[in-house]
């Protein structure tokens, strides 16, 4: 008897299935109230004494196995059932998904960052919120200087715990004076970012926008280094190679220069946007004033530099023919749906 006992704890182990049915003819057969356990407890009294302890131990132990395989088995059928549910027939039609699409302006700086990236230039960023020598003074436009009105700032108001004069960032260049403070030459880097003028908004201006100013710095850096890497840009970035220079004014580069692409007259949106001309303003540039390089104690006999800044607003107007400033602040979907298409 007792070995029939153990026969029957092996054959409760080794027992496997997926269906549900199996399971309860399993939990009948066993467990049941005509089951073999109560068939065998019925037996227990006709055992010899001297075998009860050890017959008892196997029936408990039989008993305990048919409980915890019914318990396992139906477990692993129930989590089976929740998957099912959870992702249903896998071979099914898929059903249609909204695809989201990157920002134009987000598109316009990643191909400007990958354009500048393959010529040595890293990233670095900087805070929004600034102080004044950071975006004005180390900059070369001391307090009073009348440079300073060419920007109009959103001042932050001043509080006990902050003593200098903070304001919202006008430019990224306050990101490049920070990276050369912390860098030793040669610098080779570009800012991305959002900036923010108080001037009024209509369709070719806003009062927050996005910039990507680069700044190299090394020995013997030339004005012809400067523009071989503007020429290499408008290549790249616009597939147009003629550019040309204008002097210009800056406080932070001496000579400074507006840059011109030549954009063509092959339609009439061409004639529109180049006013006639042909040509096209897409950046300023210079090279880099000594005083910025004392400023933030950069050798000015040893090191020389150059550095440009363009508008990613502006280079998107341009790509993708917006004839609106304001559509890329608007979050219209209809506007930007017309970009899932692109990278």
């Amino acid at each position: 008897m007792l070995d029939k006992v153990h026969k029957l704890i092996s054959e409760v182990k080794d027992f496997k299935t997926t269906s549900k049915d199996e399971i309860e003819a399993f939990r009948i057969k066993y467990l049941g109230s005509k089951g073999l356990l109560k068939g065998l407890f019925a037996e227990f009294k006709n055992v010899d004494a001297e075998l009860r302890k050890d017959f008892g131990q196997a029936l408990n132990k039989l008993k305990n196995s048919a409980e915890d395989k019914v318990s396992e088995l139906s477990k692993l059928i129930s989590n089976s059932a929740e998957t099912k549910s959870n992702y249903g027939d896998l071979t099914r039609p898929a059903e249609p998904i909204e695809l989201g699409a990157r920002h134009p302006i987000s598109i316009v700086k990643n191909q400007i960052i990958d354009v500048f990236s393959r010529i040595g230039f890293n990233i670095s960023e900087g805070p929004e919120i600034e102080d004044d020598w950071h975006n004005f003074t180390a900059l070369n436009l001391p307090e009073y200087h009348p440079a300073r009105d060419m920007q109009d700032t959103f001042f932050v108001e001043k509080s006990s715990q902050v003593e200098k004069d903070m304001l919202l960032r006008t430019h990224t260049s306050s990101v490049q004076i920070r990276y050369m403070e912390n860098n030793k030459p040669p610098i080779r880097t570009i800012s991305p970012g959002r900036v923010f003028r108080n001037e009024d908004i209509s369709a070719r201006s806003h009062c927050i926008f996005h910039q990507v100013e680069g700044l190299y710095i090394d020995t013997d850096v030339s004005f012809a280094d400067l523009k071989q890497t503007l020429i290499y840009f408008t290549k790249e970035m616009f597939g147009k190679s003629k550019i040309r220079l204008r002097p210009s004014y800056f406080p932070f580069t001496e000579p400074s220069a507006e840059v011109d692409i030549y954009w063509g007259l092959k339609t009439e949106t061409d004639y529109k946007i180049t006013k006639g001309t042909g040509w096209l303003e897409i950046m300023g540039c210079g090279m880099v004033d000594p005083n910025v390089l004392k400023n933030t104690n950069i050798d000015s006999e040893k090191y020389s530099g150059f550095a440009f800044g363009m508008g990613i607003e502006r280079i998107a107007m341009l790509l993708y023919q917006i004839p609106d400033i304001r559509m890329l602040f608007e979050n219209d979907i209809r506007f930007l749906e017309q970009f899932k298409s692109v990278i």
